[in-house]
């Protein structure tokens, strides 16, 4: 699966769009105010997997804090600003790596373009961000309520605004807290624009609810090829964002570095505590798993099995597996049985086995 080929941005050091890989973001939700907030927040973000922190600029206090914050830190910063457009200029000035405006809250094309020369002559991107709360009036009386076509719509009204003037160096994005009105705006705006787009889905609400609706609706879009950069929006830290964006893109395929963890459902063929084996198994691998994405190795299948019916086939498929029994369980590589485990010991000697072989893979930097 490749996604669609767009124009290309970059925001600090990382590429958007143009066939890069999708990148992940968050938002601090610290006083942006707070200097030491802000960068401890980023580290533990950054440590995570986020790739591109954004920022909530309200006033020129944390605008001239950003500018601190980005001389200490090595992620790109994106300077979220609404309603004034004095506060995006002070950001630009302070060094911000992408701003994110909603034009239709900015006020006249004037401030907009005011915000768009002193992008252009920084050459950093902007991103136009229109969402379900914020369409124009006359597309919403247009097509009666919020609609995907509206958002669409609404959204190549906004990018062109910007390109008329002279600037394409842009990132788009348009988020639903409706995941059905989120895809099927995405589809009709991926061909209205080559423009990159960032998705999300937008208030999706706490950390068991907001998972699901993420998962489902970017995962959706994901495997459409459609998005080039993305967030997990939840009511939570923002590292679990980060971590279950990094989950989603495992899991459609887009990012092979680390642990693919596969585990059987139990049922009454089940001889061995399967749950019990598989939480430990992948809570002990966590450690190498994180080493595998720092050194961007990885990639591996691990695969814990109850039970004879699919354990010794599906793990036999995987790079490493454990096939349980009664009380007992095989441990495979690649195929080939290595030893047979008493299950109580059975934890530890398949994750020891699964550490020996990937650490001497590992290779300084």
């Amino acid at each position: 699966m490749t996604p669609m080929i767009r124009r290309q941005v970059r925001c600090g050091d990382l590429y958007i769009g143009g066939g890069a890989p999708v990148s992940v973001q968050s938002m601090t939700n610290v006083d942006s105010r707070d200097e030491k907030a802000l960068l401890n927040q980023i580290a533990k973000l950054k440590d995570a997997g986020c790739q591109i922190v954004r920022i909530a600029v309200p006033d020129a206090e944390a605008a001239e804090v950003l500018g601190r914050v980005k001389k200490k830190v090595d992620v790109p910063l994106v300077a979220d600003i609404h309603f004034d457009y004095r506060l995006a200029l002070l950001a630009i000035k302070n060094g911000a790596d992408k701003i994110r405006i909603n034009p239709g809250n900015i006020g006249s094309l004037d401030r907009v373009k005011a915000v768009v020369d002193a992008a252009k002559e920084r050459n950093i991107p902007i991103r136009v961000g229109v969402n379900s709360g914020s369409l124009e009036k006359d597309i919403l009386e247009k097509y009666g309520s919020v609609t995907a076509q509206g958002l669409a719509e609404s959204a190549v009204r906004n990018l062109q605004y910007i390109e008329d003037m002279d600037y394409g160096n842009l990132v788009v994005s348009i988020k639903s807290s409706d995941v059905t009105m989120n895809y099927d705006a995405h589809k009709i705006l991926t061909k209205m624009t080559d423009v990159p787009i960032h998705i999300g889905i937008t208030e999706a609400g706490t950390l068991e609810r907001g998972k699901l609706k993420s998962a489902v609706g970017l995962g959706a879009l994901l495997l459409e090829g459609i998005g080039d950069t993305m967030r997990v929006s939840l009511t939570a830290d923002p590292v679990e964002e980060v971590k279950f964006a990094v989950e989603i893109l495992k899991s459609v395929g887009l990012r092979s570095s680390g642990i693919n963890f596969v585990s059987c459902p139990t049922c009454g063929r089940t001889k061995i505590n399967l749950q019990g084996l598989a939480e430990e198994v992948e809570e002990k691998l966590k450690p190498l798993e994180r080493e595998l994405e720092a050194a961007g190795r990885g990639g591996i299948t691990v695969a814990v099995m109850g039970c004879a019916v699919n354990g010794p086939g599906e793990a036999r498929e995987a790079d490493f597996g454990v096939a349980g029994g009664d009380g007992r369980g095989l441990i495979f590589a690649k195929g080939e049985i290595l030893k047979t485990v008493d299950e109580a010991n059975l934890a530890d000697e398949f994750v020891t086995t699964v550490e020996n072989y990937c650490r001497s893979k590992i290779q300084p930097r």
